[in-house]
């Protein structure tokens, strides 16, 4: 990968609607070499998916929190088993493992304090 290679990512984590004639206009290239490059970028796996951001308080979520979790670590089965709570908890919208004093980071997004209360009182949680 080289540095025009990083312009184009850097120009699609912005906006990964542009055309590529608007593309090569940002990055200094043609549209056609940004159309070889990004293909060979997708083939080789550095660009994994297309996305669209949406904004949570659209679709009711007025409140987002970052939440750190501590598991019991001495069990670590527990893990495996919280990992695919939060894959299937809605308002988990980010879910990291991280070093340090808590295991994992969450993202949450939920209508207000009742909901985050709601998520909390989860048994997956527990």
């Amino acid at each position: 990968m080289d540095d025009l290679d990083r312009r184009i990512l850097t120009a699609l984590q912005k906006n990964n609607r542009l055309s590529f004639a608007e593309l090569a206009e940002l990055v200094g290239s043609s549209a056609a070499s940004c159309m070889r490059r990004v293909n060979k970028l997708r083939v080789d796996g550095v660009i994994v998916a297309d996305i669209s951001l949406v904004d949570p308080k659209a679709l009711g979520k007025s409140l987002t929190v970052v939440v750190t979790v501590e598991l019991d670590r001495e069990r670590l089965d527990l893990v495996d088993d919280f990992k695919r709570a939060m894959r299937a908890a809605k308002e988990v919208t980010q879910c990291y493992m991280v070093t340090g004093d808590a295991d994992f980071v969450l993202i949450v997004a939920v209508e207000d304090r009742r909901g985050l209360r709601r998520l909390r009182q989860d048994e997956a949680l527990h």
